[in-house]
């Protein structure tokens, strides 16, 4: 499907578009479309061949997706602009009002290998992934600036439930409320998978601090080689500045009348740290104390700076 066909295919299903409910799947909130087509969403069985790319919502997606597809293709600039990153890398679990397609309907249109995207919970990903041995890159990001992230999201994001004020939504994320539940169980589930199940698990701050070495993990996990040049080339391209001027990357394929850009680009600011000035006093001492008891039994290494 071509841009233009997946933006029309929006524009007539204007009408139908609304910010959703969260229904419980198996104890996680989802949007409710998602939770209605559970039965076929959990049945997805992947080809051995298909990677899985999974992230807590605003974590990182987009980006790995991109380094992803250029690997892929060598560094093909060209090849990775050959349609918007929603259909090159299908999200799963989507479910969008006629005519646009769910994910499952873009992945039945596909052969395999085909690089999928989820913001599912581990324990909810389809069991056909772990059965096959599909690879699975997980990307993680520190929860203040993943939170800060996902509130400009939602607010700009008419399909999704109304974020509320700030304040609220702080208590909302700490509670797990939001769209695909929890973030601290969403992060230390797949950390505790990650051996058994041959996850790369990535560091949003990581990949700002160091990008280069960061690709050539993912370059490695894949199995690929491709030149310096090449790999200098990828870097470049999947810098935040150069995506959020790529058509085909920065979702301006998705009409106003589902992201509302003038409230917020879905490509905000990629930074390390914005939570700063976002969090009060009172609520980094409020959000410090529950983080310490929700993550007090991992080692998970986030960096809120870098």
């Amino acid at each position: 499907m071509e841009e233009l066909t997946f933006a029309e295919a929006i524009e007539k299903a204007r009408y139908s578009i609304h910010r959703l409910k969260l229904k419980d799947v198996h104890g996680v909130p989802l949007l409710e479309p998602i939770a209605q087509s559970w039965e076929s969403i959990s049945a997805f069985c992947p080809d051995p061949s298909d990677l899985l790319i999974a992230t807590y919502p605003k974590a990182g997606t987009t980006w790995t997706q991109e380094i992803v597809d250029l690997l892929l293709h060598d560094g093909d600039a060209e090849a990775c602009k050959r349609a918007p990153t929603i259909v090159r890398n299908p999200f799963l679990e989507i479910v969008a009002p006629p005519p646009v397609p769910s994910g499952l309907e873009l992945l039945s249109r596909m052969t395999p290998p085909r690089v999928i995207k989820t913001h599912l919970p581990i324990q909810l990903v389809p069991g056909g992934f772990w059965k096959n041995k599909c690879k699975v890159i997980y990307t993680a990001r520190n929860a203040k600036d993943n939170l800060v992230s996902y509130y400009h999201f939602d607010r700009m994001n008419l399909s999704h439930p109304d974020p509320g004020p700030w304040d609220g939504y702080v208590r909302k994320f700490m509670k797990g409320e939001l769209a695909w539940g929890s973030w601290y169980d969403h992060v230390k589930g797949y950390w505790r998978a990650k051996e058994e199940r041959n996850i790369l698990y990535l560091f949003y701050e990581d990949m700002k601090e160091n990008p280069r070495r960061e690709v050539e993990r993912i370059m490695r996990y894949l199995g690929l080689s491709v030149p310096r040049g090449v790999l200098e080339k990828i870097v470049r391209l999947t810098s935040f500045e150069v995506m959020k001027d790529n058509p085909m990357a920065n979702y301006t394929f998705i009409p106003n009348i589902v992201f509302d850009s003038s409230v917020s680009p879905f490509m905000r600011k990629g930074a390390v740290g914005d939570w700063t000035t976002h969090f009060s006093p009172e609520q980094t001492e409020l959000f410090d104390e529950d983080y310490a008891r929700q993550m007090g039994s991992t080692s998970i290494p986030f960096r809120s700076s870098i």
